[in-house]
């Protein structure tokens, strides 16, 4: 029975925890060794595809300027972002494939969506024409 309350009284203290560190956590902390990863295709090359895969998986959320006015959007917790923003826009490549490939809270992964790496570079390449 006392390891029954001990153990009850870790998951309540844990899940008090989580929930803090969720809300207090605006950040999202990407990984060294994705702040310093290339992108490996050509902005120029295949645009007209990263547009499609844009439109196809990402409008309904971001809107098709990526102002974070899409229309699921309202049905959506936290802020989408503005991509056309100097501060998405300064974001490193790598950073924003980081952010798509793996997803947080509203976000989802896109790593089993979108399987073949190369179409989220090719994503990554059309938000950057999105800037003011």
């Amino acid at each position: 029975m006392k390891t029954l309350k001990f153990l009850t009284l870790i998951a309540i203290v844990s899940f008090g925890l989580y929930s803090f560190t969720s809300i207090v956590q605006t950040e999202w902390k990407v990984p060294a060794k994705y702040v310093s990863m290339k992108n490996p295709t050509s902005p120029k090359v295949d645009a007209n595809i990263g547009k499609t895969l844009y439109a196809t998986h990402c409008k309904s959320c971001h809107g098709t300027k990526g102002l974070g006015d899409g229309t699921k959007a309202k049905d959506l917790n936290g802020d989408l972002g503005d991509m056309s923003s100097a501060a998405f826009q300064k974001q490193t490549d790598g950073e924003i494939f980081y952010k798509m490939t793996f997803g947080r809270d509203d976000m989802p992964n896109f790593d089993k969506k979108l399987k073949n790496d190369e179409d989220r570079w090719l994503i990554v390449n059309y938000v950057r024409t999105l800037k003011k």
